[in-house]
């Protein structure tokens, strides 16, 4: 079936989600938000971008912001325009999949809240972890949109790709995209991508890429060239680096040719000028780093999410110096694991486990966090290639991996979590529920009301921004947690510690003590599997750490007894720390 060549080119504006995550670790709050829904509004965008990926985190961790208030509050501004979020599939906008009643409750609530537009996806590509939550975006009645996960490998092909549209569009979607995360597509691929799909089914095709490499803009021409009918764009200010292109630019580029979007540049300038201010007050969080073309991306594969984020761990555990040791080791992880392509969460797990090979004194999967044990055990879904046989039994010691679709092992828990999320008081409507399950280590203090939201840094007025030192203002929440653990002072601005925190720090001891067991990196305590007394051997988990959004487990390094706990779940300790002793 082949696709006419539509004229019209369509623009998804990703301003209000994707740029912002990409250049400044998701951090634009609901507030600044609004007045420029308002002038989005006024535009005649296809969508706009607005919610969904890392938006639902880190309005709870690092923001103090509802994230379901937000979609109602920006719904009421896009009048006209529809709102477009992006859904990891099984994993909905969390780190992990989730049983098919919380899909089903997660997508109606999703829609009867305010979005029209779903792009659903999954990480590996296999179509299984998308199939129910698209079975749900078409009950609701929502557009729905796969996407495909574009990435380069030994493995992938364009006609892989091709065929992986034709199975979508015969699912039901209404519209293909090709999800280029990190930045990869070149312009000839882009081409035969593209044709190869409308040639291939009827369907309406969107192309989303990121300029980190800075082939983005060659790529999108040869797109509109090729008949592609949707563009995701961010407008200037939160533009390039790796973010999206320019949404003026291609606009304009377009004008009086067959593709013309329609769209006046009059409105469109005024979006502009309200992005400019925001970018004013935010601009001591952007990094030099994430604001620049590096072609290394065509080697590392990063998105350009995964990059902010990494300087942002690596700060907080006092390692930027090595970022560079971190970039050249994911690929190795990635080949390692069958060449997943790196999107949340696979780019999470594969970047993590790369920082903790480094951190590690070189020693590769010495410490492996939850989060690539199941993977490689296939509770994420069926690698694009087989995994390393050496690094699959490293990691699960002659364990046998799953084949069915992983959500097949997860029994429903909506109404058992309901009822606890209801005893602990959490519940003020039905939507703190799946906040509570997406994210139940940071949810209770956020539906409490006890959680604060990040201090923006100012510059200071004599003296330029210094945008590569200024996150380290970050520091602050790890992870989001309040019971910060020093005063990071920036120009302009600082951050007290709560006394709950000046008490944990007083009752952790640093520096070499006998039989102490050290952390080995800044994290929140997630749980203390052990108790005083205790007979352990070596090797046991004795404590989870929640870092870099990952699990990270702490084993005993002998056999002995524990003579001495120093911390309790919720403290967050800092690399060096001595977490008990074990004699």
């Amino acid at each position: 079936m082949c696709a006419a060549k539509s004229d019209t080119l369509h623009i998804t504006d990703t301003t209000l989600r994707d740029a912002h995550q990409s250049l400044i670790a998701t951090r634009l709050r609901t507030e600044d938000m609004l007045p420029l829904a308002r002038a989005i509004d006024e535009v005649g965008f296809f969508s706009v971008e607005a919610w969904g990926g890392a938006t639902f985190d880190s309005c709870i961790r690092f923001l103090n912001d509802d994230p379901w208030e937000r979609l109602r509050m920006l719904k009421a501004e896009l009048r006209r325009t529809p709102i477009q979020m992006l859904l990891r599939g099984q994993n909905l906008v969390g780190y992990r999949h989730y049983p098919d009643d919380v899909v089903e409750r997660f997508v109606e609530a999703s829609a009867k809240n305010g979005v029209d537009i779903f792009r659903v996806f999954d990480a590996l590509n296999d179509v299984r972890n998308m199939k129910k939550a698209m079975e749900e975006v078409r009950n609701v009645g929502a557009h729905l949109q796969g996407a495909i996960s574009y990435t380069t490998s030994p493995v992938h092909s364009v006609a892989s790709f091709i065929d992986m549209a034709e199975e979508l569009y015969s699912l039901g979607c209404d519209s293909i995209c090709i999800k280029d995360m990190a930045g990869l597509i070149m312009p000839h691929d882009a081409r035969d991508l593209i044709t190869g799909i409308k040639e291939t089914v009827d369907v309406r095709v969107c192309l989303h890429s990121h300029c980190t490499s800075g082939v983005a803009p060659l790529s999108y021409q040869a797109a509109i060239d090729a008949g592609v009918d949707i563009l995701d764009t961010a407008m200037s200010p939160f533009a390039l680096g790796t973010s999206q292109p320019p949404t003026e630019s291609v606009v304009a580029s377009v004008i009086g040719t067959p593709r013309d979007t329609g769209i006046d540049l009059l409105p469109l300038r005024n979006v502009r000028n309200v992005c400019r201010e925001m970018r004013e007050k935010y601009e001591p969080l952007f990094s030099a780093i994430a604001d620049r073309v590096d072609l290394d991306v065509l080697i590392y594969q990063l998105p350009g999410g995964m990059i902010s984020n990494l300087i942002s761990q690596l700060k907080e555990q006092d390692a930027l110096d090595r970022l560079e040791e971190v970039f050249q080791e994911i690929p190795r992880v990635r080949k390692d694991l069958g060449y997943p392509p790196l999107v949340t969460p696979t780019s999470q797990i594969v970047g993590t486990q790369a920082v903790f090979n480094v951190l590690m004194g070189g020693e590769r999967y010495r410490n492996v966090t939850t989060e690539v044990k199941d993977y490689v055990r296939g509770l994420y879904g069926r690698p694009p290639a087989p995994i390393s046989p050496g690094i699959r039994e490293l990691i699960i010691d002659g364990e046998e991996p799953v084949t069915v679709r992983p959500a097949d092992l997860l029994a429903p828990i909506y109404e058992q979590m309901r009822k606890e999320a209801v005893e602990q008081g959490l519940v003020t409507r039905e939507e703190d529920v799946l906040t509570y399950i997406l994210y139940p280590s940071v949810a209770p203090s956020f539906l409490r009301g006890e959680r604060q939201a990040e201090v923006i840094p100012k510059p200071a007025a004599a003296e330029p921004v210094r945008t590569a030192e200024i996150p380290s203002s970050m520091e602050v929440e790890v992870d989001g947690e309040i019971f910060s653990v020093r005063i990071v002072t920036v120009e302009g601005s600082s951050v007290t510690v709560p006394a709950a925190a000046s008490a944990a720090r007083e009752r952790i001891p640093r520096g070499d003590v006998a039989g102490g067991v050290k952390s080995n990196m800044q994290g929140m305590v997630l749980q203390v599997l052990t108790q005083k007394g205790s007979a352990v051997r070596k090797g046991d988990t004795l404590i989870v750490l929640e870092a870099m959004k990952m699990e990270n487990p702490i084993r005993s390094p002998r056999d002995g007894r524990v003579e001495e706990i120093f911390v309790n779940a919720g403290d967050v300790v800092q690399n060096g720390d001595v977490l008990m002793i074990i004699e």
